[in-house]
């Protein structure tokens, strides 16, 4: 028996199961419409709230950022990786997002690997909303801090674990996702906050989804719900509204600075590139000079969901333009996701362990590259695939 022959038992199992991931591959420029495994088809999957993806203002950025600085960094942060565009792009990101200082990671992910574990430690208790992304999840696995779990989006819930536990730690951190990627629906972040600073605990926020799309021209969850200055920690992407790729981490300059000394990812990884630093920088600009597209996602999401709901789809608890289809089970899911794409609309099916057992979905992302044409569309295909599949 070979030591690999296990992994091909858990793979056999997961097709067998209609949980495993068949990855298609894109061969075209995101947008509203993809190249998907060489079949031109409606994208609904893409994070790409904005379109600014292939916008041809951030092309241009990284191009010519290209032909004056070169394409890497050649070094970490710490040593030799700083360049002049990571600087400009933290002070403006701070300066959008209205907080005293911000810092830049290579992804969001790798942003929460940073941040948690140079607040907590072994003698520490993380309070972790039960629904949090996994990036959260690492980080707080990696802080090595007691986690205890919140029922999702439950304020009493998190009072009444902190009544419970926080006499028998040093420190304590509560973390939310601002926007639940799977659900769309948004934390309760004011009543959070009320806690967080009743018990005198670190509060810290992964805005992922709200960059971009809450908030005065997406400037996001804080934003949103006024809490400028009272949320000591917000960690974000620039892989999804932003079109790019690249995390930021802003709030109280004592705590960036901490991350300078402290942020792991930082210290051991090379910084962002070129053409990345360069692109997130004109995606600020374009939120700062206009809210027309964060309107635009908006207008495109509140007529998708209201259409998508008079034909009888459930559409879970989505408060954003994340538009869960909620199917069930697994292999309904990827059966529907198969019959879509054949009807020219790409959406793929989402199954455990991204979603609990029993909550399959079609998540369908909705954004202001889209016209109503677009998702007209997108809808007529839904009807006649859900009608097929019994499931309107």
């Amino acid at each position: 028996m070979s030591k690999t022959d296990w992994i091909t038992q858990e793979i056999e199992a997961l097709q067998s199961a209609g949980l495993y991931n068949r990855i298609r591959t894109i061969g075209s420029p995101q947008g509203a419409w993809l190249s998907v495994d060489g079949k031109r088809v409606l994208n609904f999957c893409s994070n790409n709230y904005l379109g600014l993806a292939n916008h041809p203002a951030l092309v241009a950025s990284a191009k010519k950022a290209v032909d004056e600085l070169g394409v890497g960094p050649g070094a970490v942060r710490s040593i030799a990786g700083t360049m002049t565009l990571h600087v400009e792009l933290e002070k403006r990101l701070a300066s959008f997002k209205g907080v005293e200082a911000a810092i830049t990671f290579q992804s969001g992910f790798t942003a929460n690997l940073a941040t948690i574990p140079a607040l907590v430690g072994k003698e520490d208790v993380i309070f972790s909303d039960r629904l949090n992304h996994a990036s959260i999840i690492d980080g707080c696995r990696l802080s090595g801090a007691k986690i205890i779990a919140y029922e999702h989006n439950d304020v009493k819930s998190l009072e009444e674990q902190i009544q419970a536990n926080l006499k028998d730690f040093r420190r304590a951190l509560i973390v939310t996702d601002g926007v639940f990627s799977m659900d769309g629906d948004i934390a309760p972040l004011p009543d959070i906050y009320e806690v967080a600073k009743k018990y005198d605990i670190l509060l810290m926020v992964d805005d992922a989804h709200g960059e971009g799309v809450l908030g005065k021209g997406g400037r996001g969850i804080v934003d949103h719900f006024g809490l400028h200055g009272k949320v000591d920690v917000e960690v974000g992407t620039m892989s999804k509204a932003f079109g790019v790729m690249g995390g930021i981490v802003a709030g109280k300059s004592v705590i960036v600075e901490w991350l300078r000394q402290r942020g792991r990812p930082f210290l051991f990884s090379s910084a962002m590139t070129v053409p990345d630093a360069a692109a997130c920088l004109t995606a600020v600009d374009l939120l700062e000079d206009s809210t027309q597209l964060v309107d635009k996602l908006w207008d495109n999401a509140k007529y998708f969901k209201a259409e998508m709901k008079t034909l009888g789809f459930n559409t879970g608890v989505t408060e954003t333009p994340i538009t869960p289809v909620m199917l069930g089970e697994a292999p309904l899911a990827q059966q529907f996701s198969r019959e879509l794409y054949e009807a020219g609309v790409f959406a793929m099916a989402i199954g455990f362990p991204t979603v609990p057992q029993g909550r399959a979905r079609i998540r369908v992302m909705i954004s202001a590259a889209h016209s109503q044409d677009d998702l007209d569309k997108g809808l007529e295909a839904f009807k006649s695939v859900g009608t097929k599949l019994g499931v309107i």
